[in-house]
């Protein structure tokens, strides 16, 4: 996805900010979800992608009222070919990290969709409509970061439960191959559930989210069950797939770039964009990067503030929308990480990224 910004000047500060500006538009007219495609991209940038549970409550704000439900940008339009994700939102798919139980990722098992945890090395897949016992992940309680349910579930059953009662089900090789996680499963001879999923749905725009919303009820593999998703008022907003010919109202949203000459710290700049547009700005690949460097030529200071922030205590770099930094573009400065960093972009030559301390 092209991240929209708001580039704001910070002369007595150094360095300036970017915004990003997204907005969700419900529009309340009967189109099938091609039709409905069609007329965001037109008027708007396309149908709305959803990203995570913060992005659900915008949903749920801007469809409330409307009890038909509405078409959304997620659809399914290959015949068997899926991709693998992690539950939790940021957390990236790597097919070579993974070590599957069989040595292949049961590509025959075309109802073997869902992951689980076979022993503390290995992985594997199993229909998700099964009931099993899982592992949720918890990031507010540093204590006890993994908790193994022994309740019986499906997957999608105990997603949700990670979810209302935790963070997720567990998500990427770092918490599998956590030494906390082998002390929570250490004396328990089931194999339960972890985050891992795959599947044949894509977003409008072509954005990789991995996040999915889906009712309790929902059967992605029951045939012609339908192949585009609308969000359900009756269900909170979760998704059911229907037949993409219906006609049913959308949701559109839009990528704007505004540039806003104001002085702010990082953290005041950040605390800006969420309050009167979205975020700070990410940026995930090179795409995103070209288009961010032709909007901050614009400015007047040496640097502009991006979403981009370090944790000393855990020792990464992370955007506050929760994307995984995969995309880098750092200058060679030779300046090392320390307390109190952010990230900014320089606003001439390559628009290389600057490690710069936040409070000045």
């Amino acid at each position: 996805m092209q991240w929209s910004l708001i580039l704001l000047f910070l002369m007595a500060q150094c360095c300036f900010m970017d915004c990003q500006l997204y907005q969700f538009h419900y529009i309340n007219e009967n189109k099938n979800w091609t039709e409905a495609q069609q007329y965001c991209r037109e008027k708007h940038t396309d149908l709305v992608p959803v990203t995570n549970m913060k992005d659900m409550e915008r949903l749920n704000n801007i469809s409330a009222g409307h009890w038909s439900g509405a078409w959304i940008g997620l659809h399914d339009p290959t015949v068997g070919i899926r991709r693998q994700y992690w539950s939790l939102p940021g957390v990236e798919f790597n097919d070579n990290e993974t070590n599957w139980y069989t040595g292949g990722s049961n590509v025959c098992g075309k109802r073997e969709n869902c992951g689980l945890l076979v022993n503390t090395s290995k992985r594997g897949y199993v229909s998700c409509s099964i009931k099993r016992y899982f592992l949720c992940y918890n990031d507010t309680n540093t204590t006890h970061k993994y908790h193994l349910i022994k309740e019986l579930k499906s997957w999608q059953q105990a997603q949700s439960y990670c979810r209302e009662n935790h963070t997720d089900l567990i998500s990427g090789m770092n918490q599998l191959q956590d030494k906390e996680l082998e002390k929570v499963t250490k004396f328990t001879h089931r194999k339960p559930f972890i985050g891992l999923f795959r599947d044949t749905w894509r977003w409008s725009d072509g954005s990789s989210f991995s996040f999915r919303y889906w009712s309790l009820q929902f059967d992605n593999y029951q045939p012609n069950s339908g192949q585009c998703a609308v969000t359900l008022p009756e269900e909170k907003g979760r998704w059911q797939n229907q037949d993409c010919g219906v006609q049913k109202p959308f949701i559109c949203y839009d990528d704007k770039v505004i540039l806003i000459k104001e002085n702010k710290t990082w953290e005041d700049a950040l605390t800006y964009c969420r309050d009167h547009h979205h975020d700070l700005v990410t940026i995930t690949n090179m795409d995103d990067q070209r288009w961010i460097q032709e909007k901050v030529k614009e400015a007047s200071t040496d640097y502009v503030w991006m979403g981009l922030r370090f944790t000393y205590t855990l020792d990464f770099w992370f955007w506050v929308s929760d994307e995984v930094v995969s995309y880098k573009n750092w200058a060679l400065d030779g300046k090392m990480d320390d307390c109190d960093m952010s990230g900014a972009m320089e606003t001439k030559g390559d628009h290389l990224w600057k490690k710069v301390t936040t409070f000045l």
